[in-house]
């Protein structure tokens, strides 16, 4: 073997003088240092090129917003050094401290109750034989097509302390001076979260539950188990895993959010941590003292993911059988109907009550004044459509936005999701870690990392349609992720193998062949980012400007006005356009495509 320099000294047969001469003699005879990393370069496969690119784009999408956060918040505002002075002015007064513990109780009640109404919800529509369950299952689901925000409008009109229908209606029906609902109030907003979270745990719980085979409860009962005694000892704890998930994702979704806290927490002056980060970005923006008070709500996120890890790893939760397993209905006899009434009951408090109270005041001239000929009118929704300065723009926005999300976000989880299946680049596992890392970092935390990343140079995006377009793109990055994983699972490597054996290249595999059976779920992803994107808030009123400004913003600075029938018309504008979507999503993708929302982080 050749002596190279990094074996040490060269061996010498013949004084040093030989050494040296041969040394120099390799050196000059070597390519420099310069054009021999070039040749390298050009020599390496494309895949490293594409490694490269994606790991860029997931830097750009992820990384830099995340560490640009960190740093603003250890930034002196004024000198650019380093400094403990925006933690001090973020935590240094109670009111602050008080909107996080103000939110810790919120997200733990909402997470109790969702979780307490889904666990029985799933257990009846995955195993009994409760009348109509497949038809009750596709109605949870729609429990997604109602952002938060828009729920929370419902519910002021339903349980507003003085004129909200629920307290009209325990005053006529009892003659009492007052009704005893008020949403603008802790519980108030703990019922409407919880009224579209619980959705959470269901999916994750019913989907566990069908994964157990019906055996397991059959000996149990073989063995002097009761019904009640083999549903805790036996089903829950293989359904363990999906319950904490459930939990988690509830209490996540609870803290996070900003709408539901914006309309009602600010009127009841209770203040929490998403509202208190929307009074940094006041006049003047204080993003340096925001970045510090957002680090808690990050830091609560991955260390409740880690602890779920830990909790889980103790014990082995596989059952023997899994998918080839029975599932035979539980039987339950006189408690069929009661069981239906409380599935339908918790899916018409979450959907059928909301729309129908939105659908009132929409075509309303005086939603108070309820229904009837005299009071029945278009003006609404006309105005907005044809009289309104910014609604049309909203609009038009909202769909661009969307759609340039949806593009941005399954193509590149498409990439990557293929890189990682493939393994053409040593890097896939960082890949996907980064692909799926936004699952644990809330909206508005990433919101407040694209403000601080990309308002000044060298990529001075703030007021651009782009960085709204990105930071939704980031936000659902997982969802398309896992779908276009899912997805590629699927295909066996064999099929772009016989390609390439019949003389096809790999673009020629991916064109000719991954494509065309790709085509239907990746369509069906894109749907659900959509949907996602357009009713995204948490981000959006953070990156918008006046000429950026989404219908999930219109809407926000609508419920300031107080005209809560042109209010409810935007509303019904959104869930029009969202049923449209989802009738699209279950043409391309079947009726499961809203399902795979369960890996996303919480919405908004």
């Amino acid at each position: 073997m050749g002596y190279s320099p990094l074996d040490g000294p060269a061996p010498s047969d013949s004084g040093p003088t030989k050494g040296i001469m041969s040394d120099l003699t390799a050196a000059a005879a070597a390519p420099p240092p310069a054009m021999s990393r070039l040749g390298r370069l050009r020599s390496l496969d494309p895949a490293f090129w594409v490694g490269a690119g994606l790991l860029a784009l997931l830097a750009f999408l992820v990384v830099h917003p995340l560490v640009r956060l960190v740093l603003a918040s250890l930034t002196d505002a004024e000198s650019g050094g380093l400094t403990l002075a925006n933690y001090a002015a973020a935590y240094g007064r109670a009111r602050h401290l008080q909107a996080l513990w103000n939110s810790v109780q919120l997200g733990l009640w909402v997470a109790l109750l969702a979780t307490a109404v889904a666990l029985p919800l799933a257990w009846l529509l995955t195993r009994t034989d409760v009348p109509g369950r497949r038809t009750l299952r596709v109605l949870v689901l729609s429990a997604f097509i109602i952002p938060p925000y828009l729920g929370a409008i419902a519910w002021i009109l339903l349980a507003g302390p003085n004129a909200g229908w629920l307290n009209r209606l325990y005053v006529a029906l009892t003659g009492a001076e007052a009704g005893p609902f008020n949403v603008y109030s802790l519980a108030g907003m703990v019922v409407v979260i919880a009224s579209t979270s619980f959705a959470y745990p269901y999916i994750l719980v019913s989907s566990a539950l069908e994964l157990i085979p019906s055996d397991m409860e059959e000996a149990a009962a073989i063995l002097g188990a009761g019904p009640g005694r083999t549903l805790v000892r036996v089903t829950l704890p293989l359904a363990l895993p999906a319950i904490l998930g459930g939990v988690i994702l509830s209490f996540l979704e609870a803290i996070a959010l900003f709408g539901v806290p914006a309309l009602l927490a600010i009127p009841a002056r209770m203040p929490l941590l998403t509202t208190q980060l929307w009074q940094f970005f006041g006049t003047p923006v204080r993003v340096e003292v925001a970045a510090a008070y957002a680090m808690p709500l990050l830091l609560v996120t991955v260390a409740l993911i880690w602890l779920q890890r830990r909790v889980l790893a103790r014990k082995g939760y596989a059952a023997v059988g899994g998918k080839g397993g029975a599932r035979r209905p539980v039987a339950l006899g006189r408690w069929r109907w009661p069981a239906f009434a409380y599935a339908f009951g918790a899916i018409a408090l979450a959907v059928f009550l909301p729309l129908a109270v939105l659908l009132q005041a929409a075509f309303a001239k005086a939603w108070g004044r309820g229904l009837g000929l005299d009071n029945f009118t278009f003006e609404n929704l006309r105005f907005l459509l044809f009289d309104h300065n910014a609604a049309p723009g909203a609009i038009v926005h909202s769909l661009l936005y969307a759609a340039g999300a949806a593009a941005v976000a399954v193509s590149v989880a498409l990439c990557v999701a293929y890189v990682v299946q493939r393994r053409l680049v040593p890097c896939a596992r960082v890949l996907a870690f980064l692909c799926l890392a936004p699952f644990v970092i809330p909206g508005i935390v990433l919101a407040i990392g694209f403000f601080a990343a990309y308002t000044a140079p060298p990529l001075p995006l703030y007021g651009t349609a782009f960085i709204l377009i990105f930071a939704f793109a980031a936000r659902f990055l997982p969802i398309a992720y896992t779908g276009s994983n899912a997805a590629l699972l699927s295909l066996h490597p064999e099929l772009e193998e016989a390609v390439r054996i019949l003389g096809g290249g790999r673009l020629t595999a991916i064109r000719r062949v991954l494509a065309p059976l790709l085509k239907r779920s990746l369509l069906g992803g894109s749907v659900l980012v959509f949907i996602l994107a357009t009713h995204e808030l948490s981000a959006a009123i953070f990156l918008y400007t006046t000429n950026t400004r989404v219908l999930s913003v219109l809407l926000f600075d609508l419920s300031e006005e107080g005209n809560f029938e042109r209010l409810a018309s935007l509303g019904l504008i959104l869930l029009v356009l969202t049923l449209a979507l989802v009738a699209v999503g279950y043409k391309l993708a079947g009726r499961d495509f809203l399902v795979r929302r369960e890996a996303g982080a919480p919405g908004a």
